[in-house]
């Protein structure tokens, strides 16, 4: 019985370890937190300061039959131009649409983070250039299917 409980609670105590606040999760968090916002509240402005302009991103939509089509790309521009306009209508409440954000892995100069938002999930890889966190790549899901 404790052997089961013991690796439970490590399952649980790893996650959180690896977040552990520091300055340089702070600001991987605040990138991140860019992203989002800059999407939620019609904001390019905070996508051009999180986000680097070499942008590499790739999503994965699940299509109305089932599977998924991929990858489908995205730069810097077009993530700049989406954010002043998908939710311009009012597509989701800023103040209350999912921004789970965790921190995997966090070194010197890079980092690996993800965000769980209302229309999937991203999995980004982070650098460190001239002391601020920037997003350089990304990789992104639709929902997946409920069982």
């Amino acid at each position: 019985m404790r052997l089961p409980l013991f690796l439970a609670m490590l399952m649980v105590a790893a996650p959180l370890a690896a977040q552990k606040a520091t300055p340089d999760t702070a600001g991987v968090r605040a990138a991140v937190l860019d992203y989002v916002e800059g999407v939620y509240l019609v904001a390019p402005e905070r996508i051009a300061r999180s986000v680097h302009p070499s942008l590499v991103k790739q999503g994965m939509v699940r299509t109305p039959a089932g599977p998924y089509a991929g990858p489908e790309p995205m730069n810097f521009t077009g993530l700049h131009r989406m954010a002043g306009s998908w939710n311009k209508s009012g597509r989701v409440d800023a103040k209350t649409a999912p921004k789970e954000i965790a921190i995997y892995d966090v070194q010197d100069a890079t980092a690996v983070a993800k965000l769980t938002a209302s229309w999937g999930t991203d999995y980004f890889l982070l650098a460190k250039l001239e002391g601020k966190w920037m997003i350089m790549q990304i990789l992104w899901q639709t929902p997946m299917p409920m069982p």
